[in-house]
């Protein structure tokens, strides 16, 4: 994979909730592929139908095609080399991303073509945040909004829930519902 980071020597820290880099562009009239969340850590139920639903529920707006209808669409193209899970998306959480490249790029790419859409909205990674002092922790999600045709990040984040136990269900659901909020921003 071509990965175009900038660093200034040394490792890069994984980022955490408040880093952001670029800017969320209205959505509104766009057809935008959500796939699931692609790397789970620790204790934290998967999150990827709570964002769907989140994402339906606020704007109809937007053309979202979820990991479901992906999935199926994989499935009728067997011939087409793309996947929905396990895709190669750990660069993410070491280095600052610019632009893509194989076998990511040409992954998304094929999708792109496959649904007509030129952006893909892909949680990265779903995990415990950091422990406040009174013990409870957040839940982060460090998402990605990618333009499939050129292979340029968009949009890239890290996004926290109000503390809490991570093994809680409304912990996870209020980082869900801060990267709705984010991601549709123009709706408030």
């Amino acid at each position: 994979m071509t990965v175009f980071a900038v660093a200034c020597g040394g490792t890069t820290p994984a980022p955490t909730a408040g880093v952001f880099q670029g800017a969320v562009p209205d959505l509104r009239g766009r057809q935008v592929m959500v796939f699931p969340v692609q790397i789970q850590g620790g204790p934290i139920d998967d999150a990827s139908l709570e964002i769907d639903f989140a994402l339906r529920t606020k704007t109809s707006a937007v053309g979202w095609i979820f990991s479901d209808e992906l999935d199926a669409i994989v499935a009728r193209s067997p011939a087409v080399d793309t996947a929905v899970r396990g895709l190669p998306v750990r660069v993410f959480l070491g280095a600052e991303v610019e632009r893509i490249g194989d076998p990511l790029y040409g992954q998304l790419r094929r999708m792109g073509a496959l649904t007509g859409s030129d952006v893909a909205l892909i949680p990265v990674a779903l995990r415990p945040g950091v422990d406040g002092v009174d013990g409870a922790s957040t839940v982060e999600i460090v998402a990605t909004l990618l333009n499939v045709r050129t292979g340029r990040v968009i949009w890239f984040g890290v996004v926290a829930g109000r503390p809490g136990s991570v093994t809680d269900f409304g912990t996870v659901a209020s980082a869900v519902e801060e990267l709705a909020e984010t991601l549709l921003w123009y709706l408030q």
